[in-house]
C-alpha cells in the first residue's frame, strides 16, 4: 500500500477550525493531486504526514501567527476618504462600509499598490473623513485547528516540473471574511441592500415550474450530510422556501416534513414532503404555523432571494420549539433578476458573514456555527464539465433556537 513520502502525491481533505466571537467555524478544502516534492505546505504539516497512509487522519495546531503571516500593526493604518476610489473599478455607488472587503486597487496613494491589484482588504472604522483600512489576513490573530484525512495515495515515476501550489494559501483564501472586524456589527445594510432587478411579485417569476438542479450533484451530497449530522428521526422540519427537491437522507424518518413554497406544481413532486403551503415570504413574512411547532427549520440555496430576512428569521424563530435548529444552505449560484443586490456584492465568505449577521441580530439563536466545502472535483456527467473543475462550493450557517 503506497504511503506518503516526498516522491509521491496524495489527495487531501483539509478542515479548518476556529472561532470568533460566540461563533465555531469549520472551513472545508479538498487538496487534489498534493506533490510533496514541488508544491508547499509548511513542515510541521509534512513532517507528519510523511508515512501516512489512504484513511489516515491527523490533528494539528496552529497558534496565531504560526500558519499565517502575524499580524502587523503596519498594516492597520489610516487613509483619506478620497483615496477610497471605487469608480477606478467602474463603480459609482460603491462603499466604503465598516468590515466589507474591497480590491486594494481601488486605493489611490497607498504604497505599492496599483490600480489591477484586487487582493481584498478590509475596511475598518469611517470616521472625520478617514478610513481605517487592515491588509492583514482576517485570521492573523487567530489560533487555528487543522484536520487533514488522507485520501488516494499516487506513486510517481517522474518528476516534469509544472506549477508549485501553496496549499495554505489555497486553503485559506477566504476563510475568515464571515467574521466580524474587532467584534464590531459589519454594515451589510446601508442603502438598499434588498433591491432587487426585478421587483414584481415573486408568485409572477415562479408561475411556471422550474424542476432545475441549482446546484450539483457533490453539492447535493454536501447539503444532504450536512443535514443528516444535524437532523435525526422523529423531527418535525419545515423546509422553508421548498421546491420539487428537499437534500434530506432518504434514510432519515421524520415525524413530519412541510414544505413551504411558491409554486404549487414542484411542491406536489417533492415526494418527501407530508404536507405543504404555497406562501410567498417577500410579501407576508408571517409563516402559517403555531408557536414552537417545529424542531428544525432548513433552507436550501435560497437566503439570497429574501428581502426580509430579518422579519423571516423573526417567524423562525417563533415556531422554532427551544433547542430547535435552523440550518440554511447556500452555494455561488442564484437567479439574477431575483437576487438581492447586497448578494451580489459581496465576496463568497462575506455572504456566509452576512447570513451570520442575520442570525446575531434575531438574539433567539446560540451555538452558531459555519461551515464551508470548497475543491473537490465537478461529476463528470455534469453539464459544466469540464468547463467547470470544481464542484459548487457549499457554505452553511446554522443556530439553536435559546431555551
Amino acid at each position: 500500500m503506497n504511503v506518503v513520502h516526498i516522491d509521491n502525491t496524495a489527495d487531501l481533505f483539509i478542515h479548518l477550525k476556529w472561532h470568533s466571537d460566540q461563533v465555531k467555524h469549520t472551513d472545508g478544502f479538498h487538496a487534489a493531486g498534493v506533490n510533496f516534492w514541488r508544491d508547499m505546505l509548511p513542515n510541521k504539516i509534512l513532517k507528519q504526514l510523511l508515512g501516512k497512509q489512504t484513511g489516515d487522519q491527523l490533528e494539528i495546531f496552529f497558534p496565531a501567527g504560526e500558519m499565517l503571516a502575524p499580524f502587523d500593526h503596519s498594516k492597520r493604518f489610516e487613509i483619506k476618504r478620497e483615496q477610497f476610489q471605487p469608480k477606478s473599478l467602474g463603480k459609482n455607488q460603491f462603499g466604503p462600509e465598516q468590515g466589507r472587503f474591497y480590491p486594494k486597487g481601488i486605493l489611490a496613494g497607498v504604497p505599492n499598490i496599483f490600480r489591477a491589484n484586487r487582493t481584498p482588504f478590509r475596511c475598518g472604522n469611517i470616521n472625520n473623513g478617514h478610513i481605517e483600512v487592515d491588509f492583514n489576513h482576517p485570521l492573523a490573530e487567530t489560533d487555528l485547528q487543522l484536520s487533514l484525512i488522507v485520501g488516494n495515495v499516487m506513486g510517481k515515476t517522474t518528476e516534469r516540473g509544472g506549477r508549485s501550489i501553496d496549499w495554505i494559501d489555497e486553503l485559506t483564501r477566504g476563510p475568515g471574511m464571515q467574521a466580524r472586524w474587532r467584534k464590531m456589527e459589519t454594515d451589510f445594510f446601508s442603502g438598499n441592500p434588498f433591491a432587487r432587478s426585478d421587483e414584481d411579485p415573486d408568485s409572477f417569476f415562479y408561475r411556471r415550474p422550474r424542476p432545475v438542479h441549482h446546484i450539483d450533484d457533490v453539492a447535493i451530497e454536501i447539503i444532504t450530510n450536512t443535514y443528516g449530522r444535524i437532523l435525526h428521526d422523529g423531527m418535525r422540519v419545515l423546509d422553508l422556501m421548498s421546491s420539487w427537491q428537499t437534500y434530506i437522507p432518504d434514510k432519515l424518518v421524520l415525524q413530519e416534513l412541510v414544505g413551504l413554497g411558491l409554486n404549487r406544481e414542484e411542491l406536489m413532486a417533492n415526494r418527501r414532503l407530508s404536507e405543504y403551503r404555497v406562501h410567498d415570504l417577500n410579501q407576508k413574512t408571517l409563516l402559517p404555523f403555531e408557536n414552537d411547532h417545529f424542531d428544525a427549520v432548513i433552507c436550501n440555496v435560497s437566503v439570497e432571494y429574501l428581502t426580509d430576512p430579518f422579519g423571516v428569521f423573526e417567524q423562525v424563530a417563533r415556531v422554532l420549539s427551544p433547542g430547535g435548529y435552523f440550518v440554511v444552505t447556500f452555494s455561488n449560484r442564484w437567479f439574477p433578476p431575483k437576487v438581492i443586490r447586497i448578494w451580489q456584492e459581496l465576496l463568497e465568505f462575506e455572504r456566509v458573514g452576512l447570513v451570520l449577521e442575520y442570525f446575531i441580530r434575531n438574539g433567539m439563536f446560540g451555538e452558531l456555527q459555519t461551515y464551508s466545502v470548497r475543491g473537490l472535483p465537478r461529476p463528470v456527467n455534469d453539464k459544466y464539465f469540464p468547463k467547470m473543475q470544481f464542484a459548487d462550493p457549499v457554505f452553511a450557517v446554522w443556530g439553536r433556537k435559546k431555551g
